[in-house]
């Protein structure tokens, strides 16, 4: 545990990447599980990850990304996306895919279905796109902390135009909208803030014991 704390030291907002410098597929893979390991409400995962390498759209997205630099020159690129609306279908197909993966019978999870149904598909569709963007921020938080331990530097993003990041990857036909977005690689030794000291508040000033 220690060493996880030390890890969660170690990382911080990487402002300058060393574009030289790639992550090994399997840290990438191991990455990529974490995130899908994440827990969500009701286990739904109302979103979709893009790992955008492909150089020519990391430009055009660096373009609606008010020009940082991360974004085309860190080793990759996630761009968390969630729905926009979450509908019974939704619904339906999450509960094949649990009764395929724990060996029940779909009749057996009426009772699950209706309570998904009643508690989120029968909400507006607005509070329903906030409750999935929500959900893809656990995700970015366990990959932050996934990374550290491997020592893989990571920027969270939301500065950037969110509908010009739906139009370069055609987010909108999908029914998916970015939520927040994560540069990964290795910190260039010219980043000066990689040395600065992090800033949090005290534990006692951060938990209240009632």
């Amino acid at each position: 545990m220690s060493t996880y704390i030390e890890s969660l030291e170690w990382r911080y907002a990487t402002k300058q990447f060393d574009s030289s410098k790639k992550i090994s597929t399997d840290n990438l893979n191991i990455l990529k599980e974490a995130v899908r390991l994440t827990a969500s409400s009701y286990g739904m995962q109302p979103y979709e990850v893009f790992d955008v390498q492909n150089e020519e759209v990391r430009e055009q997205l660096r373009a609606v990304g008010y020009n940082q630099p991360q974004i085309t020159e860190a080793s990759h690129l996630f761009v968390f996306a969630a729905k926009t609306d979450v509908t019974s279908a939704d619904v339906d197909t999450y509960m094949k895919l649990v009764s395929e993966t724990r060996n029940v019978p779909l009749e057996n999870l009426e009772g699950f279905s209706g309570m998904i149904n009643g508690a989120v598909v029968a909400l507006p569709q607005e509070v329903k796109a906030t409750w999935s963007a929500k959900q893809a921020y656990i995700a970015l938080g366990n990959l932050l902390s996934a990374a550290a331990t491997l020592k893989i530097d990571v920027c969270p993003m939301e500065g950037f135009d969110a509908n010009g990041f739906d139009d370069v990857l055609g987010l909108k036909e999908k029914g998916l909208h970015t939520a927040v977005i994560a540069t990964l690689g290795y910190r260039s030794e010219e980043d000066v803030t990689k040395d600065a000291a992090k800033v949090r508040k005290s534990t006692e000033d951060l938990f209240t014991t009632i």
